[in-house]
C-alpha cells in the first residue's frame, strides 16, 4: 500500500491517491468526514478552522459503495483560495520557508510554505480514515489523546485503554485529566497574550492488533521503525517513542521488559505492555502505543529575528495566520499515519486482491496461533 498527496495550503484543493486497497471493502464519504471534523477541532486553533469545512469527494476507485481494487482518489476543496499573492521574503525561524527557498532556488518563500503547511495533513487524515475502515473489518480500533502541553502533563488517566476515547473526545484538548486540561487551557491563553505558541505530546493507541505484523528480518520492514517514520513526518513533530521509550532508557532490564505467560485457551500473553506493543520490530498482540512530541508552532504573533532573503537586511519573520497550539489536531493526524502503517502491515501479511480472501488468510492465522 502507498499514498501520495498533492496541493497547497491556499490552492484550489488537496488531493490524495491511495493504492493497494483490496476490492470489496465497503466505503463511503461519510466514513471519512467524522475524522476530517476531528482534525479541525481543538482549543487554541486558528480562525481558518471556521473558514474550512473539510468534505471529501471520492473521485475514483469506488463502485456500488465498494472498493474495486484500483487506486482510490480523494479530493478536498479549499474554501480559502488565494491567487497572485505578493512575494514573501521574510522566512520564519523553525518553518520550511528558508530551507525550501535554498533547496529549490526560490525568491518567494511563499512557494515553499504553501506546500510545507500543515494544511496538507487534511489529505493524510482522509487516507487514514480509509485505512481505519479496512482495519475495522478485523476488529482494530485506533484513538489518541493529549498527554502534555506546554510542560503540563497528565497525572490521572483511566486504568483501561478502552475508557480513554470517550473521555478524550469530550475535551477540546482531548485530555483525559480534567485538572491538567484546565491548566493547559490557561497556559494556551497566556501564550496567546504573549504572541507565543505551545507544543506538547500526544499518544496514539491501536487496540486489537494481532501479533506478527512487521518483521525482524530487514531493517526497513520493522514495524516500530515504520511507525516512527510515519509519525515523525507530521509537521512540527520532533520526537517519537514506542510506549514509554525514553523512560525505559532510564530504567533497568528488570523493570523494562514484559514477562511472558501461557494459559490454555488464552495462549501466550503478557500482563504488562512496557514494550508498547512491539518486540524486535514485530507486534506482540498487545496495545500498540506511539507517542509524538510536537514542538511549538513556528508562526508567532511576536515574531523572532530573521533576514530578508531579497535585501539580506535583518527583519522580523513573517506573521502568517496560525494556531497557538495544535497538539490535539496533531494527535488525529498521528492516528491517520498509524492507521496507514498498520493497514499496510495487514496487507503485507494477509494481503490479497479481495477483502474476502484477506479474511480467509487472517482467520487461518488466528487458528494457527490458537493451536500453538
Amino acid at each position: 500500500m502507498r499514498f501520495l498527496t498533492a496541493g497547497e495550503s491556499h490552492g484550489k484543493a488537496l488531493t490524495a491517491v491511495l493504492e493497494g486497497l483490496p476490492a470489496g471493502l465497503p466505503l463511503s464519504e461519510e466514513d471519512i468526514h467524522p475524522q476530517m471534523a476531528r482534525r479541525q477541532a481543538g482549543y487554541g486553533r486558528s480562525v481558518r478552522m471556521k473558514l474550512e469545512a473539510d468534505r471529501v469527494e471520492i473521485v475514483s476507485g469506488l463502485m456500488g459503495g465498494q472498493t474495486i481494487g484500483g487506486p482510490l482518489a480523494l479530493r478536498i476543496e479549499n474554501r480559502d483560495v488565494r491567487e497572485n499573492e505578493p512575494p514573501l521574503t521574510r522566512p520564519r525561524p523553525g518553518h520550511a520557508d528558508l530551507v525550501g527557498a535554498m533547496k529549490y532556488g526560490l525568491t518567494d518563500v511563499r512557494r515553499a510554505l504553501e506546500r510545507a503547511s500543515a494544511r496538507e495533513t487534511a489529505a493524510r487524515v482522509a487516507v487514514g480514515a480509509v485505512c481505519r475502515r479496512l482495519l475495522g473489518e478485523f476488529g482494530v480500533t485506533i484513538f489518541s489523546h493529549v498527554i502534555e502541553i506546554g510542560g503540563i502533563g497528565v497525572r490521572n488517566r483511566p486504568q483501561r485503554w478502552e475508557e480513554i476515547p470517550d473521555i478524550a473526545e469530550a475535551s477540546e484538548l482531548r485530555c483525559v485529566d480534567a485538572e491538567a486540561d484546565e491548566q493547559m487551557r490557561t497556559a494556551i491563553e497566556d501564550a496567546k497574550k504573549r504572541g507565543d505558541t505551545l507544543g506538547g505530546v500526544f499518544e496514539v493507541v491501536a487496540l486489537g492488533v494481532p501479533p506478527g505484523l512487521g518483521s525482524y528480518v530487514h531493517w526497513d520492514r520493522k514495524l516500530d521503525a515504520r511507525l516512527a517514520q510515519a509519525v515523525m513526518s507530521i509537521p512540527a513533530i520532533k520526537g517519537v517513542e514506542i510506549g514509554p521509550g525514553f523512560d525505559l532508557a532510564r530504567s533497568s532490564g528488570l523493570q523494562a521488559h514484559d514477562e511472558i505467560m501461557y494459559e490454555r485457551g488464552q495462549g501466550f500473553h503478557r500482563d504488562t505492555n512496557r514494550a508498547g506493543g512491539t518486540e524486535g520490530g514485530v507486534t506482540t498482540g498487545g496495545p500498540l502505543v506511539i507517542r509524538g512530541a510536537m514542538k511549538p508552532l513556528s508562526t508567532l504573533m511576536a515574531p523572532l529575528q530573521s533576514v530578508d532573503i531579497a535585501t539580506k537586511e535583518p527583519i522580523k519573520g513573517a506573521v502568517v495566520r496560525s494556531d497557538v497550539c495544535a497538539v490535539p489536531a496533531a494527535g488525529v493526524v498521528g492516528e491517520a499515519m498509524v492507521a496507514y502503517v498498520v493497514a499496510d502491515a495487514f496487507l503485507e501479511k494477509f494481503g490479497a486482491d479481495a477483502l474476502s480472501d484477506m479474511r480467509v488468510a487472517y482467520d487461518a492465522y488466528k487458528r494457527r496461533l490458537a493451536e500453538m
